[in-house]
């Protein structure tokens, strides 16, 4: 393996800020931003032999996003391989290494982040409970948010400037974690959420469980076991809530009676679709239009 010289920072074009104890100390005292703030923040352009060891770990939970080549990270006798576009965060308090490829050297931001939500927030990263680097698609918006955040640094530190700086971190973090929910085209190739466009698509035809499971060509036991697990409720009883909420807006923009509005939903008997209305939205359809038709 090719040897190089190992180093923690010094890169070519690096940016890098440490939060002083002071700053620290005063931003937990603050309610607004004490529930999850950073402490450290930088970026390391082409990082040839960045290397970083913790044996006992550190003392934050650390965000490490990498937009180019790529690096590894040893953790609890697993190593991760960081990517471009994608990106992991390493729990406070357990011994670590991370380094830059020798081949390929990674572009990196990173941050070290703290707070009463922090753990919960980190948490929020895991797969089932398990560690996982996750791909994100790149997007400009980030890192203008994560420079607007670098920026507000170099100026001040005043209280103000602090609470602004950590809504940003918040929002910088939650927009990697919460990626896949943030934009819901990207997790649709599941079978769950194709069957739930499917439906959608469909919310007017009568479909039964067996021919949704068809549809994805998978088994009817499997089918109704991963779409429970997804969505807390069976396929059929999604199906109706969504014919319901199609309901609502018949019922608050035409002048359709219960009967057409049951046969647009594919719906035959009107009686069971009142009392599945009343069930779900908690009150009858006429009464739901007279209330909202004011």
């Amino acid at each position: 393996m090719e040897e190089q010289k190992k180093i923690k920072e010094g890169f070519l074009g690096q940016k890098m800020i440490v939060l002083t104890p002071n700053i620290r100390k005063d931003i937990k005292n603050n309610p607004l931003i004490s529930s999850f703030y950073l402490t450290a923040i930088g970026y390391y352009p082409h990082a040839v032999g960045h290397d970083r060891e913790r044996k006992t770990g550190s003392a934050e939970f650390i965000l490490l996003y990498c937009i180019d080549g790529e690096g590894f990270i040893e953790m609890e006798s697993t190593i991760y391989n960081l990517k471009a576009n994608t990106f992991f965060i390493i729990p406070k308090n357990i011994p670590h290494r991370y380094f830059s490829s020798v081949k390929n050297p990674w572009s990196i931001y990173w941050l070290h982040f703290s707070g009463t939500n922090a753990r919960m927030i980190y948490e929020r990263s895991l797969v089932n409970g398990l560690h996982q680097v996750h791909p994100i698609a790149f997007e400009e918006y980030r890192i203008k948010l994560f420079n607007q955040i670098y920026t507000i640094l170099e100026e001040s530190f005043s209280t103000k400037e602090m609470e602004i700086m950590n809504f940003h971190l918040l929002y910088f973090v939650t927009s990697l974690i919460y990626y896949k929910e943030i934009n819901p085209s990207v997790n649709n190739q599941d079978a769950v959420s194709n069957s739930i466009l499917f439906m959608k698509a469909n919310f007017a035809k009568k479909l039964s469980v067996n021919q949704l499971a068809e549809q994805q060509k998978i088994s009817l036991s499997h089918y109704l076991r991963i779409f429970k697990h997804k969505t807390g409720q069976s396929p059929i009883a999604y199906f109706n809530q969504l014919k319901i909420q199609h309901s609502c807006q018949y019922l608050y923009f035409t002048d359709k009676s219960i009967k057409e509005i049951c046969m647009q939903l594919g719906i035959d008997d009107q009686y069971y679709f009142s009392r599945l209305f009343s069930k779900l939205i908690g009150t009858s359809p006429s009464e739901y239009r007279k209330k909202h038709k004011k």
